[in-house]
């Protein structure tokens, strides 16, 4: 009897199965996926709704024809362990979107909320200058980021260079008239920050 080889339909019928993603992976993959739901879903032919979602089955497709292939299995292992949580499900586990962050125009249908007193941004020295004149603006994205976890904010502000973290008093602003919004994720948003409700580390 043959010994069976890879060209044996028994041989070809038996599964490649894949041993779990190290943390690398995941990461590699969660940077395209922010890439694709947050600011260039036409890179791999996508199109997101209105309010940022596309269906899990196409955007799997869409992976499939790139270097990122991904199994159900394995994007789900990919948002379950983010660790900014960047992106969710709908109820019914059809559709996918990042939850914030987006420079594509969509309307993430987030309810206005009362902040807590006082939010956290973290950003670095360089730009300290031009934040002090005009504030903190959302630039190419729909909100300015902000956060109550001082780690997180810490984190956030070291991308680009030694971090600084702000206090922005966000109470004081939501009196004033300032709406806020807070995503899945725990992401404080809103639309500027005037300086006046700032604080900077030396004053």
């Amino acid at each position: 009897m043959p010994t069976p080889g890879a060209g044996d339909p028994a041989e070809r019928s038996v599964p490649r199965v894949r041993t779990a993603m190290n943390s690398s992976e995941r990461a590699r993959h969660s940077r395209f996926l922010s890439l694709l739901l947050r600011h260039r879903p036409d890179v791999a032919g996508l199109r997101l709704d209105a309010a940022g979602w596309v269906g899990v089955d196409e955007l799997l497709a869409a992976l499939a024809r790139s270097e990122h292939a991904l199994s159900r299995a394995e994007l789900e292992e990919v948002v379950a362990t983010n660790d900014k949580r960047r992106f969710e499900f709908d109820a019914a586990g059809e559709r996918i979107r990042a939850v914030q962050g987006h420079s594509v125009e969509v309307e993430l249908g987030y309810a206005p909320a009362s902040p807590p007193e006082v939010l956290l941004h973290g950003t670095y020295a360089a730009v300290l200058p031009a934040i002090r004149r005009e504030g903190l603006r959302r630039m190419a994205r729909h909100h300015v980021h902000l956060h109550q976890d001082p780690a997180l904010a810490t984190q956030v502000g070291g991308r680009r260079g030694a971090p600084v973290v702000l206090r922005v008093r966000a109470a004081a602003m939501a009196a004033a008239g300032h709406a806020f919004f807070v995503t899945p994720n725990g992401v404080w948003l809103t639309e500027h920050v005037p300086p006046e409700f700032l604080e900077f580390p030396d004053g």
